[in-house]
């Protein structure tokens, strides 16, 4: 229990994505890292360590997880059964994450790819994300998005649509939901699927927190297909991200004069993500890595 309550003021403390503090915490286990920074240990190597320290002097791990708990989520852990050990591939692997939604679901995860793209999508693009929302819950797939407005949006419904079991992992806190117009969204993810978070509850969603939370819908998914992104696109990250861990990448095809298509042309043209246009050849590509 002292090892969670570690972790607890640990993942409350620190921002999401270090290599160096996750590394920390593997070698070490939480509660010597914690005691560490308490007691100065790593101020003279880490100038991020006396802000940190004072965070978690500030709040016992108890009142970390009772916050959790008001906010209607649950603490996960590596510690517990149901961690998804695919976010070990990760070179810094979340500290902890916090959950709402049915527990059960985790194990959905296991069978799961991404969907991504822009957010400001084509007719076509929704349609195409829709479709292959629709199509992964068709074929007993969860689908990993970001729950942007868009194409990720697009996605969670459609394997809403296709009663399927969806995860959005958010950018920001549970309390701090962005972006407000999904807030029914979230409320039917929340029903159907998952909601999963990096952060506290009351943590504002920033513009570098999207970017450290694109590596785990990489690694959540066993694939992650871009279905519309720009030349330059936080999509095209996560797509990367992917390719990182040996993820398989897959990129739909678009117009070749429109903008929207030029991110998913140059994943292709580079060799990076594989040609697709249909679900079917999706699962056929992810298939032979899943595991019975």
């Amino acid at each position: 229990m002292k090892e969670r309550l570690a972790r607890a003021q640990l993942f409350a403390a620190i921002e999401g994505g270090s290599p160096y503090w996750s590394a920390q915490i593997i070698e070490f286990g939480a509660l010597e890292v914690r005691d560490r920074l308490v007691n100065g240990g790593y101020s003279e190597t880490k100038s991020s360590a006396k802000n940190i320290a004072s965070r978690i002097s500030s709040i016992s791990g108890d009142q970390i997880l009772e916050e959790i708990e008001v906010a209607g989520a649950f603490f996960l852990s590596p510690s517990d059964l149901d961690w998804p050990t695919s976010l070990t591939d990760l070179a810094a692997p979340p500290i902890a994450l916090l959950i709402k939604g049915e527990r059960e679901r985790l194990s959905s995860l296991i069978n799961s790819i991404s969907i991504v793209g822009t957010r400001n999508p084509t007719q076509y693009g929704v349609r195409v994300a829709g479709d292959f929302g629709a199509g992964a819950a068709d074929y007993e797939w969860a689908v990993v998005s970001g729950g942007a407005v868009g194409i990720d949006a697009a996605a969670h419904r459609g394997s809403l649509i296709g009663e399927g079991v969806t995860a959005a992992i958010l950018g920001g806190g549970f309390n701090k939901s962005y972006p407000g117009s999904h807030e029914k969204l979230f409320s039917q993810i929340c029903e159907e699927g998952l909601l999963i978070s990096e952060v506290m509850p009351d943590v504002p969603a920033i513009p570098h927190r999207f970017l450290t939370r694109n590596r785990l819908i990489a690694a959540l998914s066993k694939a992650t297909i871009v279905v519309e992104a720009a030349f330059r696109s936080g999509s095209l990250r996560t797509a990367r991200d992917a390719a990182e861990i040996f993820r398989p990448v897959m990129a739909v095809p678009g117009p070749i004069n429109s903008p929207t298509s030029e991110g998913c042309h140059r994943l292709i043209v580079e060799r990076v993500g594989e040609l697709v246009t249909s679900i079917s050849e999706v699962i056929e590509l992810v298939k032979p890595i899943d595991i019975k």
